[in-house]
């Protein structure tokens, strides 16, 4: 059984539906989970905010903490997570948002990702720094490290 069908499997078994808001991962942990057969039993829906400008009018992420923080830490990460679960029927959210790189310019580094996982009960955030490894290996381990703390998550 692959990560996702677990993640899929276990939700559902608990009675709980998902959703997702991602922004360096631009959809492929909402791609992920909706591979597999029967998601639509428990994956709700999936919020894309690449952009700054789309985090608070999808999310409702705080202008301020985009400001003081950027869209890439722990405060903006929590506030994705929150947002998606008050904008939808889920249970449990997950949201991601990082450095897949290589981008000129940033102040931060190459492979730095935070993740958050909200329910009713409260939010928690993980950072992972993957390193300089690539684009396409920064977003593929940010969308295996989500699955893992939703199915750790649910497990809870």
């Amino acid at each position: 059984m692959t990560l996702a069908a677990e993640v899929i499997s276990t939700a559902r078994a608990a009675g709980l539906k998902i959703s997702t808001a991602e922004s360096c991962t631009g959809g492929m942990l909402a791609a992920a989970l909706t591979d597999i057969s029967g998601a639509s039993s428990v994956f709700d829906r999936g919020f894309i905010t690449y952009s700054y400008a789309s985090k608070p009018e999808m999310l409702g992420i705080s202008p301020e903490t985009l400001a003081a923080h950027g869209a890439v830490s722990g405060e903006a990460v929590a506030q994705m997570a929150t947002g998606a679960l008050a904008n939808s029927d889920a249970d449990i959210a997950v949201a991601i948002t990082g450095i897949a790189g290589p981008q000129a310019g940033n102040t931060k580094p190459e492979g730095l990702v935070w993740f958050a996982v909200a329910t009713n009960a409260g939010t928690q955030t993980t950072k992972c720094e993957f390193g300089a490894i690539g684009r396409a290996n920064v977003r593929q381990a940010s969308v295996e490290k989500a699955l893992n703390l939703l199915l750790s998550a649910i497990k809870r």
